[in-house]
């Protein structure tokens, strides 16, 4: 019998699902007689035009067939979005930013997921490590893909280290199966000077090429530290002649990748660059920019979004006096597109106010990690105009409340200003630049 996490929470109006009659407080017991242990399940078997669903409805079975178009969404929502629970990290990683959280937040802050099922439907990455083989079986035979993997190393022993987990060496052979069934697979390197920089980057990039194909993109991210690392691995940031010496690295392979594979595979973030000191590559570089949402061409797709929009735009601009608060890493590039505004529209008078960061620690630079203690902090007192704008991603997800579960509201009466998200993008940052 499904469980409570199978019960259906609403159907969608007109919806495939209301149609064939199911209801909320049903339950889904299977989908042309396969079990649906959870979402990737439901997905998978509920795909075709016309399927056989079995419900549990006041202590009794029956069925129904739900006629839809093929991968059309029934129209159900489940009490559990992955109709099971979330899976948790296995590891103790030497580099975890959640074990560099301090102590007293919100308690969500400190979960560490590691869900196959969620890499597929969220972008998230996971380490292998808690899959057990039926779960790399049905990632193979019901080719889930893409699949995100933060690999950091192709040494087994290096990894076990890294991941301190004693079976984190394994994760290695599970990339290699999903490769060769033909999965989809975006990996991402956390680089640890010291551990799986250098010579042991080169010699992961070139295992992982050899995946190629199937691996299909790779960041090189910075390790990440905070002034919270108390009886932790002992672990050096990023240096400017470090940072600019593994740019130049990654990039001369992934030239040498481009030639064998039609794709360069390996990027290094912005924020690798940005520590370096060196330009953000133009657009064509980075591809479709396949690692987006790991920080791999977020400024350069910023900058072209935002000419474009300026191309396009006829103004006018209001001259209103704002303040944009960000973090210090993306305060240069802010400053960079307002100034080319202003050639267009003179009277543009938004200021770009970088905000350190206390709470983490000045490593940490930024603009998703910054606080609302740090915002009023840093503000207060400073002619802001009529409003602060900050971005979005300070934020919790569709929520108006920081890191450090000051609101936005609190921060605008704190500051005598409207705090105000802004979305993200050129076209987005330009209306604000005219607002």
């Amino acid at each position: 019998m499904a469980g409570e996490r199978n019960r259906i929470k609403a159907v969608a109006p007109a919806s495939p699902a209301e149609r064939a009659g199911i209801r909320p407080g049903d339950k889904l017991l299977s989908v042309d007689g396969n079990r649906i242990a959870d979402v990737l399940d439901y997905m998978y078997y509920a795909y075709d035009a016309e399927s056989a669903f079995t419900l549990e409805r006041d202590g009794e079975e029956l069925t129904v067939t739900v006629e839809k178009e093929p991968g059309q969404d029934a129209g159900l929502d489940f009490e559990e979005y992955l109709m099971d629970g979330m899976r948790s990290c296995a590891n103790n990683c030497v580099f975890c930013f959640v074990d560099q959280m301090p102590p007293g937040m919100r308690e969500s802050l400190y979960f560490k997921d590691d869900d196959v099922r969620l890499s597929f439907l969220t972008g998230s990455y996971l380490t292998l490590t808690n899959m057990g083989e039926r779960e790399v079986r049905r990632v193979c035979d019901l080719k889930i893909s893409p699949i995100n993997v933060s690999i950091h190393t192709m040494d087994p022993k290096l990894r076990c280290e890294m991941l301190g987990n004693k079976n984190a060496g394994r994760g290695i052979e599970i990339l290699k199966k999903f490769a060769r069934a033909g999965i989809e697979l975006n990996c991402q390197i956390v680089c640890c000077p010291g551990l799986n920089d250098g010579r042991e980057l080169d010699r992961t990039m070139r295992k992982l090429a050899r995946l190629a194909p199937q691996v299909h993109s790779c960041s090189v991210i910075p390790v990440g530290l905070t002034k919270f690392r108390q009886g932790l691995y002992p672990l050096k940031p990023f240096d400017r002649e470090l940072a600019r010496g593994t740019v130049e690295q990654v990039e001369r392979f992934g030239a040498r990748c481009l030639k064998r594979h039609g794709s360069r595979i390996f990027f290094c973030s912005d924020e690798m660059y940005q520590k370096a000191g060196l330009p953000i590559p133009e657009e064509d570089f980075y591809e479709g920019y396949p690692q987006l949402e790991n920080g791999v061409g977020m400024l350069r797709l910023l900058y072209s979004e935002f000419e474009d929009a300026l191309e396009r735009c006829e103004g006018p601009a209001r001259g209103t006096h704002a303040t944009i608060a960000t973090g210090v890493s993306a305060a240069g590039t802010l400053t960079e597109l307002r100034d080319l505004a202003r050639e267009k529209f003179p009277e543009i008078r938004v200021e770009i106010v970088p905000i350190v960061n206390d709470f983490f620690g000045h490593t940490i630079d930024v603009a998703g990690l910054i606080t609302g203690k740090d915002l009023i902090a840093q503000l207060k007192g400073k002619d802001l105009g009529g409003r602060v704008y900050i971005t979005n991603r300070m934020l919790r997800d569709g929520e108006g409340v920081f890191l450090d579960d000051v609101t936005v509201e609190e921060a605008s009466r704190a500051l005598g200003v409207p705090v105000i998200p802004m979305e993200n993008g050129g076209e987005a940052l330009l209306r604000v630049f005219l607002a």
